[in-house]
């Protein structure tokens, strides 16, 4: 009884020290990861593990901006407070049509699982009297921005975006 109880030990005693050389390992590869600026010193594995977590906490930050910085540069006259609620997700589709004298342009912001097609907001400009002369989307995390810029066709469609405002809403509501 005593053997397997001295051999139920050196086997836990085995299995943890192969467990701490394991997490020393992955917080080496972690370590050797972060820029060397965050450390010209050497630190205690806690401290490593500290500045990696900060380094990290950095790049989200980073990140967020620069994906609130090509948002607006993909959507000129957005204001902030959308592009805020577009980051934190408590938004519904926004959308916004112009009247530029003889051509028309659509901004529609959505989430990425969207219910409607780019086909679907082509074919209401073309009801309501727009050719589609380009169209374009980016993705940013979950938002999809599409830009569709048209032609008027009609003398009606200039004197009426906001029908074609109203048939858009219905369509991603």
């Amino acid at each position: 009884m005593k053997g397997t109880q001295s051999s139920s030990k050196l086997e836990r005693k085995t299995v943890e020290k192969d467990r701490r050389t394991h997490m020393k390992g992955q917080l080496s590869k972690l370590w050797n990861l972060i820029p060397s600026r965050y450390s010209k010193e050497p630190l205690s594995q806690l401290d490593q593990l500290d500045q990696a977590i900060v380094y990290i906490n950095n790049l989200k930050g980073r990140v967020t901006e620069l994906m609130k910085k090509k948002l607006k540069l993909n959507i000129e006259g957005i204001n902030e407070n959308i592009l805020d609620r577009m980051m934190t997700g408590l938004w519904t589709p926004v959308i916004e049509v112009r009247d530029l004298d003889s051509s028309l342009e659509v901004v529609l912001i959505s989430r990425l699982h969207k219910s409607f097609t780019l086909s679907d907001i082509i074919g209401v400009l073309g009801e309501e009297g727009a050719e589609v002369m380009n169209a374009n989307f980016s993705n940013v995390g979950d938002n999809v921005t599409h830009i569709i810029h048209s032609r008027v066709t009609s003398p009606r469609v200039g004197l009426e975006t906001a029908r074609v405002y109203e048939r858009l809403k219905e369509l991603v509501h």
